[in-house]
């Protein structure tokens, strides 16, 4: 059944005028009716009863129809400055000649054909006639797409429309969230909003009459205004601070339409509200970045666009007009925020070059308001698998984008805030700068202060999803990531970046016309819920499928378990490639399969949007089980970014390419496989142990013997505060360190096999103590010693009975010969590992598989 329509509140400078129609909808949908078939069909979405159209009262009761006689009614007399018509007409088929052609064509909106004329009769038996044309002052009830009326506007006003994961039960399609906003003129029946200036303002309005030319009119409703100018002709966009009441918090809750309920406008329309971020502007300069602001608890910043006579409604309070505003005056609750309306260009270069550089950038105004370029979103999206935009947004609160060297902006008059950062070698900038009426230019320069890339090393991502190879080399070169492995998958029925993956192609690469500094490969990461996931780097032919295997909520309904990481490892070494398990340890099953069989080239450290977290410890505890077990599989990071909540690169891998050997996506791979890494989420290290870094394995003598153990640190990000020196798993030796650089050494005796790996240690002023950085390990051999723990060989080896009970239980079958072949594989792992064990002495229970060896459990 068709109900009232209210978008919003109504504006005092208009009311309702009563419209003594000559006919019901009833009687419009029976069969003396003078609409279409197709009209009357629709006639149930139209209108009635108490009706509030972008800002204007309607009463919509019994409708005046004209179509092939006159049609009139009388009014009680009133003056007004205009008069507001809701009205619609029928549609109009195209007429096609012999030829299969309309000629000449006025479109399907018929533009400019005559309707009807309204005649307006006054008290003094003077009238004003004014004739409606169409997809001018009306159209049709439905209208085809791109047929929009000029001087008209459909009953709904636009509106901001939320994205997916924000809705409450709205039944729009994810596509069209994207957009944020919502232009409701295509919908089943639209009436059409004109407001007539009346040339006579002054005498009172007695009637009118509709003088139709053929076509069926329908005239649901009349609003009388009195405002200057068109009242759906609104301004450009601004910004307000709104202070709530005491006691009062900002609630994004949504009204039945969609609007926001604490704060609406008549006239106008609010586009966004988010509780106000404070920044600590007076000591902006010496603020580090990425340094999240303070949330207002009694202001909300407010973006609207409205009519120059429009009210704020808020509930509680006395309508609050934003003409006051808009005069820099404010309006009691409401405090204006400078417009953004001067064109400035930010350009970003580097030292001694002047060569314009991507960087990461955020820009905010006095009120703590974000200034986007103009081609980036002024409201990033952080859902997941909702946008890939080249944006960033820091717990929700702190804004970023990433641009390619220069962008074009809408700035305030007066202070900006602008934060420039490039990677953990580059010494972000937080600056502020005075925007006058003639500055339409800025430039920021930045220094390389830290030498870890001419060294040899280099930066890496291993772990990115959903953004276009493109977006992900300007991410990638903005965040000074050196290598981004963008890595399509299956997600249920849902395929992602497969169609970027060919298989050879490194995006960036001097081959590919790139300047071979920053690249990009598509990669796979293929995954089971329970078994585990595994990264299939850089790897050349055909993509490895299937991507996903054994069901939700990785992989399809009903999808059997067909294949094993260590599987899908082996295939990616076979076609070239490198394995890493991503976002170690978890899912914590079947990885240890891969990492005991030497199918795994790393492990990977994983920040997800937590760029303030530090490396997990968790994350490190299970690695170092297979460390203390002699398995010398290095560490790298990942982000696996999903989201503009996660920067590419928040904890990365450095590389080292050996000397003499171009940087290549080929000779990044066979550094990892070296081993000669680490991860960090700021601070830089170089580390050797008696002259060899990470990834070698040394011996020393029969009884052992002292190693001597060397590092350098330096950080322009994060600063430091300890370093750590980690020997099977232990802090051996620990030294406070300064914050931004650091030299030492250790000598350390070693009576057995051991491996030796550096922790550094780092905090913000504001922040807890975290792991902010690691290297892999030396693996160090004394003869006669072997390296294994007993404890930690245990719990790997029920780790791999779990994924046997897994596979013979829970796991949907694939064909026979499958599953022989799957356990055979685990099986195999689990006797290597167990009889490794006993040959070392080391015993323990017997196991559930050794107790039952391959039982089905009546499967």
């Amino acid at each position: 059944m068709p109900v009232s329509t209210i978008d919003g509140p109504r504006s005092p400078l208009f009311r309702a005028v009563s419209l003594a129609g000559n006919t019901t909808f009833s009687a419009l949908a029976g069969p003396r009716s003078p609409l279409g078939e197709d009209m009357k069909d629709q006639l149930k979405h139209a209108p009635r009863g108490e009706c509030v159209a972008w800002g204007m009262p309607f009463t919509v009761g019994r409708p005046l129809v004209a179509k092939d006689a006159p049609a009139e009614t009388d009014f009680t007399p009133f003056r007004a400055r205009s008069l507001v018509f809701m009205h619609t007409t029928d549609r109009k088929p195209l007429e096609w000649n012999r030829d299969g052609v309309h000629s000449p064509t006025r479109g399907t909106g018929c533009l400019g054909e005559a309707v009807a004329d309204y005649v307006i009769r006054y008290t003094d038996g003077t009238e004003a006639r004014h004739t409606l044309l169409r997809r001018h002052e009306i159209g049709m009830y439905w209208r085809h797409w791109g047929e929009n009326c000029f001087q008209a506007v459909a009953h709904q006003k636009q509106r901001t429309l939320t994205p997916l994961t924000e809705q409450h039960e709205q039944p729009f399609p994810w596509g069209q969230t994207q957009t944020r906003t919502l232009v409701p003129d295509m919908m089943p029946w639209v009436n059409w909003i004109w407001s007539w200036r009346n040339p006579f303002p002054g005498k009172e309005i007695a009637g009118l009459r509709i003088e139709p030319r053929g076509e069926a009119l329908v005239l649901s409703g009349l609003s009388a205004g009195r405002t200057e100018s068109c009242p759906y002709r609104w301004e450009g966009r601004r910004k307000a601070v709104l202070r709530l009441p005491k006691g009062e918090t900002f609630e994004p809750a949504l009204d039945e339409m969609g609007l926001l309920k604490q704060v609406q406008l008549d006239l106008g329309q609010v586009i966004s509200a988010r509780p106000r971020t404070c920044y600590p502007d007076d000591t902006w300069a010496k603020t580090y970045n990425n340094q999240l602001p303070l949330v207002s608890e009694n202001e909300v910043l407010v973006e609207y666009t409205a009519h120059p006579e429009a009210r704020f409604h808020c509930p509680g309070r006395k309508p609050l007009p934003v003409a006051a505003l808009e005069q820099a005056k404010g309006a009691g609750a409401l405090t204006p925020v400078a417009p953004a309306t001067q064109t400035v260009k930010i350009r970003v270069v580097e030292k001694g070059s002047r060569r314009p550089v991507a960087v990461k950038l955020h820009v905010h105004g006095a009120a703590g308001e974000y200034l986007a370029p103009n081609h980036r979103h002024r409201i990033p999206n952080t859902a997941w698998f909702e946008d890939y935009s080249a944006d960033f947004v820091h717990e929700g609160l702190h804004d970023c984008t990433y641009i390619d060297g220069e962008a074009v902006f809408k700035l305030p008059l007066g202070r900006v805030y602008i934060e420039v950062s490039k990677g953990y070698e580059i010494k972000p900038v937080r600056k502020v700068v005075e925007i006058t009426p003639g500055r339409r230019s800025i430039t920021l320069t930045l220094s390389r202060v830290l030498p870890w890339r001419a060294r040899g090393w280099v930066t890496a991502d291993t772990h990115v999803h959903f953004l276009s190879p493109q977006t992900a080399l300007l991410e990638g070169r903005a965040e000074g990531v050196n290598v981004v492995n963008l890595l399509a998958s299956q997600w249920g029925e849902l395929m992602t970046n497969v169609g970027d993956f060919d298989g050879k192609t490194t995006f960036g690469s001097r081959e590919a016309g790139g300047d071979g500094e920053h690249l990009v490969r598509v990669g796979t990461e293929n995954r089971q819920h329970v078994l585990g996931h595994i990264s299939l780097l850089g790897y050349g032919g055909a993509m490895i499928t299937p991507m996903t295997t054994g069901g939700p909520d990785e992989s399809a309904i009903g999808d059997p378990v067909e294949v094993l990481l260590t599987e899908w490892a082996r295939q990616c070494h076979r076609q070239g490639g490198l394995v890493v398990i991503p976002h170690f340890p978890n899912p914590r099953c079947e990885n240890a399969v891969t990492l005991i069989e030497g199918d795994a080239d790393a492990v990977e450290m994983t920040s997800w949007g937590n760029i303030h977290g530090g490396i997990d410890p968790y994350s490190l505890s299970d690695w170092y089980r297979y460390l203390n077990c002699g398995y010398a599989v290095p560490a790298v990071a990942g982000t696996d970014k999903m989201s503009a909540d996660t920067p590419v690169g928040a904890i990365r891998t450095y590389a080292r390419i050996t000397d003499g050997d171009p940087f290549t996506y080929e000779n990044w791979m066979a550094a990892v496989r070296r081993g000669e890494t680490f991860v960090t989420y700021g601070p830089l290290l170089e580390f050797t142990v008696d002259g060899h870094p990470a990834g070698n394995t040394i011996a020393v003598g029969h009884h052992g013997g002292t190693v001597t153990v060397n590092y350098r640190l330096a950080s322009c990000t994060v600063p430091m505060t300890r370093v750590d020196l980690v020997v099977n798993g232990e802090i051996a030796e620990s030294r406070t360190v300064k914050p931004w650089a650091a030299e030492g050494y250790w000598t350390c005796a070693l009576e057995k096999s051991a491996w030796m790996a550096l922790l550094v240690r780092g905090r913000y002023p504001d922040k807890p103590e975290i792991i902010a950085a690691h290297s892999s390990p030396v693996m160090v051999h004394v003869e006669g010693s072997v390296l294994s723990s007993a404890t930690d060989a245990l719990t790997i080896l029920e780790q791999i009975e779990g994924a046997m009970a897994y596979l013979e239980t829970l796991g949907t079958r694939a064909d026979d010969a499958a599953r022989k072949r799957m356990r055979l594989v685990l099986t195999a792992a689990h006797r290597r590992l167990h009889n490794q064990m006993h040959q070392r002495g080391q015993y323990h229970r017997h196991t559930p598989a050794e107790n039952h060896g391959e039982h089905d459990n009546g499967a």
